[in-house]
This record gives C-alpha cells, structure tokens and sequence, in this order.
C-alpha cells in the first residue's frame, strides 16, 4: 500500500519541501510523519501546503526586492583601498573579500564574505569590479579602487 505525503523537509535522495510524493505506507507512518519530515496528503494538508507556498512566494519577491535596492545604491558607490606600493606601483600584499566585507559593513551594508565573489585578491591600483551576491539571482558589481598611500 503506498500513501501521499506533503514534505516539511528537504530529505536527501527522498524529498524536497513541500513537494508532494507517495511512499510506502509503513515508510511514510514511521519515519516520515513520525520525525516531522512530512504529513500525510488530505484537502486540509493541501490547502494548507497552497498557503504556505503563496506566503513563500510573497516572501521571496519582497526579499528579491529589497535585494534589488540595495544593489541600486552599491553600483553607485566606490570602495577606496589605501595600499602601499613600491617602484613601478606595485601593490604590496593585496585586498581580499573579506576587508571588502569589512569596508561595505562599515558603511552600513550587512553583507557576508561568502557572497563577496572574488576570483583572486586585487593587487593592482587603479579600478576593479567585484561580483556581490545580494540574494539568489541578483548580483551587483561593485566599484573598487586601490590608490597608493
């Protein structure tokens, strides 16, 4: 006997949230409901899942356009490095995401090194774009410039 079931949960190789699927019955019984991974499928549980859905939809818009703001104002700015620089303007050391992280926190923009997406350290003067991930699909290039102290 198999039973449809709606899953809470992402669980790997089995389900993703709130996809619907039918599982043995004994499996979905004592293991999938049991440990709050899914419910079983009825018109209740359905209508519940459509709200739950639309909610996330919302939420997802609001979050993609808030994320759009945020990378409206950072393209217009410019994150301004002081580096020391020998004969010929070579950088010593370089610049990473994560001073980049500090530089953009610092200036009011909660923004995690993780999604500073940089290929390798700038070490040259002058004018870079780096690759800021704001939120899933949006990225913003930001404006960076070392200038020799």
């Amino acid at each position: 006997m198999f039973m449809k079931v709606i899953f809470l949960k992402d669980l790997k190789k089995q389900g993703k949230k709130n996809e619907i699927k039918e599982v043995s019955d004994g499996y979905a019984t004592n293991y999938l409901i049991k440990n709050g991974y899914a419910v079983k499928y009825t018109k209740s549980s359905s209508d519940i899942l459509d709200k739950t859905m639309e909610n996330d939809k919302k939420i997802e818009e609001d979050n993609i356009q808030k994320a759009n703001i945020i990378k409206d104002k950072l393209e217009k700015e410019t994150l301004i490095f002081e580096v020391k620089a020998g004969k010929d303007d070579k950088v010593f050391g370089s610049i990473s995401s994560k001073q980049i992280e500090e530089k953009l926190n610092n200036m009011g923009y909660n923004i995690n090194k993780k999604n500073i997406l940089l290929d390798s350290p700038l070490s040259s003067l002058g004018f870079s774009y780096v690759s800021v991930e704001l939120y899933k699909k949006v990225v913003c290039k930001v404006r960076v410039e070392l200038i020799k102290k």
